[in-house]
């Protein structure tokens, strides 16, 4: 017989029964059934334990006394699933004594034995209102064999409910795997891929699961570049600047970019873009000048809302693609939420409405997230008007939402970027820093699988990236020769970032090949 003192492994963490028999369970759950045999024989481990043995024949065999007086033997093993299991073994029993008719035995087990344990006092009700509705059918007893058949479920669920070393949790194996495959990933700065990762050796990503090399310069603007951003579906990038123009560009298959429309007809900058939901639409905001709307197909402008000396500094769409909400620079205009055609639907303003310096809301358009000139973040659910407020010691410059709107990112003029929940469980939020901005309005971004990394720009004129698990940049990217004021990862495409600067380009990045 196995020697329950044997390990293996070269530091000698591993019992060896116990790993034959996590083997065998995963044998046995696969299907593998002569294989698992074979295994018990020449190893001498049982799948089950000696214990589970004696309880699985004291079960086929009806023996419920002895059953009974088993688990009670065995109470400081069991711990707290001791009454849990005494309870299937009772309701086993009634079900049985209803069967042959002998009602009188189900009743007194129920009001002596069941009753007198602590469970759960809704099962108890329940096998009490099943003596009195359930019919032969329903117990599944309609022939000799349906003793059998509720006797090897009870087994069932005792293995499932009774603890280690009695039994084992259902895939264990599986189960210990998985779990070093997530601390491999987590562990891993580079990963984002949603691909089966091999078994065969330690998993680690290289640096090409991100972009890290330029591949295309963009060209097409004639002054600094003060926004980027990709469309939701990834096959667009808009780019705003301050020689008065918005630009749509095509993602093409192969991952070039060509020029789709120029957007004119703003007398000043053009600050800000948002790409609607749905791709459709597009909105430029100009810089203390008018907003407006453009078709993405088209390029044609089909809503301009505002006059000269509209000073809207962000703005952000809801999910349905028809409404969106712009926040200003001007305390009485505040927050206003519009449709396309330009009628006001809500508004936030008013005596103590500070300045807006940006703003977003969740991709579920259930929050509607704020940042006040200039350290106040504040989150307000837009259903219940319930309101949050987070207090930063240094001004905020941008916001910048995860794509499945969970978290959410603020550049602030002290260096740093910080992550805030947006359901408020953290206290504190995490940190990122090594960029450059004291001065200028930067804007970092979410990117990659499941936003596992941050972007940003920076007063140096270079890019910095972040795993969001840790606080120094994995990656700097250098290129432009002026400040990077913009970056945006594409959604669809996790190894394509743009960034915008004042060196009057935008940069796209892809994986070093």
């Amino acid at each position: 017989m196995e020697n329950p003192s044997e390990v293996l492994g070269s530091k000698g963490l591993i019992k060896k029964q116990e790993f034959v028999r996590i083997i065998l369970q995963c044998l046995y759950s696969l299907g593998y059934t002569k294989s698992a045999s074979c295994l018990e024989l020449e190893s001498g481990v049982s799948f089950k334990s000696k214990e589970f043995q004696l309880l699985e024949s004291h079960v086929l065999n009806g023996n419920w006394d002895d059953c009974v007086n088993f688990l009670n033997s065995i109470r400081d093993i069991l711990g707290e699933s001791v009454e849990p299991a005494l309870f299937l073994v009772f309701r086993q029993c009634v079900m049985e004594y209803l069967k042959r008719g002998e009602d009188t035995l189900a009743l007194d087990v129920l009001r002596k034995r069941v009753s007198a344990l602590r469970v759960d006092r809704y099962k108890v009700h329940s096998l009490a209102n099943t003596m009195l509705t359930l019919n032969d059918m329903e117990l599944g007893l309609v022939d000799g064999d349906g003793f059998h058949d509720l006797r090897g479920k009870l087994l069932t669920d005792l293995e499932k409910l009774l603890p280690p070393p009695i039994s084992i949790p259902d895939g264990r194996l599986e189960h210990l795997v998985e779990t070093t495959v997530t601390a491999w990933v987590d562990s891993c700065l580079y990963h984002s891929s949603s691909n089966p990762i091999s078994l065969y050796e330690d998993h680690r990503c290289s640096r090409d699961q991100i972009p890290t090399t330029t591949t295309q310069i963009l060209t097409g603007h004639k002054n600094e570049v003060w926004f980027v951003q990709f469309s939701n579906n990834g096959e667009y990038l808009a780019s705003s600047s301050n020689d008065c123009t918005a630009i749509i560009w095509k993602v093409q298959e192969d991952g070039t970019l060509t020029l789709k429309h120029t957007l004119c007809g703003h007398q000043r900058a053009v600050s800000f873009v948002a790409w609607s939901p749905d791709d459709t639409k597009l909105l430029t905001c100009g810089n203390i000048e008018v907003l407006k709307l453009w078709d993405v197909e088209t390029g044609i402008c089909k809503h301009t809302f505002g006059n000269q000396g509209f000073v809207v500094s962000s703005c952000a769409w809801f999910p349905n693609s028809t409404q969106f909400v712009c926040g200003s620079f001007d305390p009485e205009k505040g927050i206003c939420m519009w449709d396309c055609d330009g009628n006001e639907i809500r508004a936030w303003r008013g005596m103590r409405m500070p300045k807006v310096v940006d703003l977003a809301v969740t991709p579920n358009g259930e929050y509607l997230i704020s940042i006040f000139l200039d350290k106040e973040i504040r989150i307000l659910h837009l259903g219940t008007n319930a309101e949050r407020v987070i207090s930063e010691e240094h001004p905020i410059t941008s916001i910048s939402v995860s794509g499945d709107g969970k978290f959410f990112i603020v550049n602030l003029n002290s260096q740093e970027i910080h992550m805030w929940d947006v359901a408020g469980t953290w206290k504190k939020p995490l940190k990122y820093m090594g960029h450059k901005q004291c001065k200028y309005v930067i804007r970092s971004c979410f990117g990659g699988l499941d936003s596992t990394f941050i972007a940003s720009g920076s007063e140096n004129s270079e890019v910095y990236i972040w795993n969001s698990r840790s606080s120094k940049p994995i990656e700097v990217l250098s290129g432009h020769s002026l400040t990077v004021n913009c970056v945006s990862w594409n959604p669809k495409r996790p190894h394509m970032l743009a960034s915008a600067s004042d060196d009057h380009t935008i940069r796209i990045w892809g994986p070093s090949l």
